[in-house]
C-alpha cells in the first residue's frame, strides 16, 4: 500500500453548544475509529494509534462494495450493538481485540459491525484535507453506497436538542463541527468540539486484587509529562465477563512485580499484586475527584493501547 497511515484529527472537550448556521452536531459513536486506506490497489485499515486493522474487518476492506473511488482515505467509526441495541464499546472490542485472527469468520456472525463514516482526506489521487467539511461531506455521499454494514454520519443542525437526545438514550455524547474547517492531520483543536453525556479514558494498569485467585479489581493510572506512573482510582465493575476476568488472570501472571509502579501511594494496599503497567482499558467514570482521582469508575474493555500513551489531559 502506498499510502501512509496518519494520526486523525481530534476535537477538543466543550461545555457549551456554539451557536450559528456554520456548526454542525453528529452523534458520538462509542465504538474504535479506524481509517480506511486504499491506493487504487491494496486496502489497508489502522486505528487512531496506527495499529493495523486490515483482517479484523473484512466487511470495511471490501471496500469495492461501497466506494466507487479509485483511491481514497475514509475516517471513521467501527461500532458494534449491544443487547440493548445501542453501541456497546465492550462488543465491538471483541472483534478488535481478536488476536487469532482466524477467529474472524466467526466473529463476523457473532459481532456483526457498522462502519460510520464521516470524513474524507484523500480522493481520487488528491489530498483533500484543505477542502471545507462541507465539501468533503460532498465527496462521501457521491462516492459511498451506505447499506446495513457501511453508513454516512448524519449532521444535524441543532447540537444541543441532539445532545439532549443522545442523554435521553444514554449515549456517549455529540461532536460539534465546523463546516468551514478543513482536516487537521495529528492536530486538535475547537473546530471539532466534543461534548460527552458520560466521560471516559484508557488507563494503565498497575496492580489488581483477587479473589478466590481470579482477579476481580484493577488500580488504574495515567501518565504525568515526566513519564511518572499515578494511581487514579481502581474498578471492579464494569461489562467484562468471568471468561474476560480469567482471561485477565492469565495475562498479569508474567506482569507481577514486587514493588508499586505509581508514583503516588494507592488507597487499596491489602491483598494488592502489583503489576508492570504494560495492560490497558477503557473506563468509563462520573467526574474527578479533586482532580486526581476516578470518581465511580467502570471498566468498559480491555484494549490494545500503548501504555505510555495513557496520559492526564489537559485540564485534568
Amino acid at each position: 500500500m502506498e499510502l501512509n497511515p496518519v494520526v486523525p484529527f481530534e476535537p477538543t472537550r466543550t461545555d457549551e453548544f456554539p451557536q450559528g448556521s456554520k456548526w454542525i452536531a453528529q452523534v458520538k459513536w462509542d465504538g474504535v475509529r479506524v481509517l480506511t486506506y486504499f491506493d487504487g490497489k491494496q486496502v489497508g485499515l489502522f486505528n487512531r494509534k496506527l495499529r493495523e486493522r486490515t483482517l479484523h474487518y473484512p466487511e470495511i476492506a471490501a471496500i469495492s462494495d461501497y466506494c466507487d473511488a479509485q483511491s481514497v482515505i475514509l475516517d471513521g467509526e467501527v461500532i458494534a450493538l449491544g443487547a440493548d441495541g445501542k453501541p456497546s464499546f465492550y462488543e465491538v472490542m471483541r472483534r478488535d481485540g481478536l488476536r487469532r485472527l482466524e477467529k474472524v469468520p466467526v466473529m463476523q456472525r457473532e459481532v456483526p459491525i457498522t462502519y460510520m463514516v464521516f470524513d474524507i482526506l484523500y480522493a481520487n489521487g488528491k489530498w483533500v484535507t484543505s477542502e471545507p467539511l462541507e465539501k468533503r461531506q460532498q465527496l462521501l455521499r457521491a462516492m459511498i453506497t451506505p447499506s446495513s454494514q457501511i453508513q454516512l454520519v448524519d449532521n444535524f443542525p441543532n447540537a444541543e436538542a441532539l445532545y439532549e437526545a443522545v442523554q435521553a438514550q444514554g449515549m456517549e455524547g455529540v461532536i460539534i463541527k465546523d463546516l468551514t474547517s478543513g482536516y487537521l492531520i495529528n492536530g486538535k483543536d475547537a473546530r471539532w468540539r466534543k461534548k460527552k453525556y458520560y466521560r471516559d479514558l484508557i488507563a494503565v494498569v498497575g496492580g489488581v486484587t483477587l479473589r478466590d485467585q481470579i482477579v476481580n479489581a484493577l488500580l488504574l493510572g495515567l501518565y504525568d509529562q515526566e513519564g511518572s506512573l499515578w494511581y487514579i482510582g481502581h474498578a471492579g465493575t464494569g461489562k467484562l465477563s468471568r471468561t474476560d476476568w480469567r482471561n485477565l488472570t492469565e495475562a498479569i501472571k508474567p506482569l507481577v512485580q514486587k514493588e508499586s509502579p505509581f508514583a503516588n501511594r494507592p488507597q487499596r494496599l491489602a491483598g494488592t499484586v502489583w503489576v508492570q503497567p504494560e495492560l490497558t482499558v477503557k473506563v468509563q467514570f462520573m467526574e474527578w475527584v479533586d482532580g486526581h482521582s476516578l470518581r465511580q469508575p467502570s471498566i468498559q474493555g480491555i484494549v490494545d493501547v500503548p501504555p505510555r500513551s495513557c496520559v492526564f489531559e489537559a485540564g485534568q
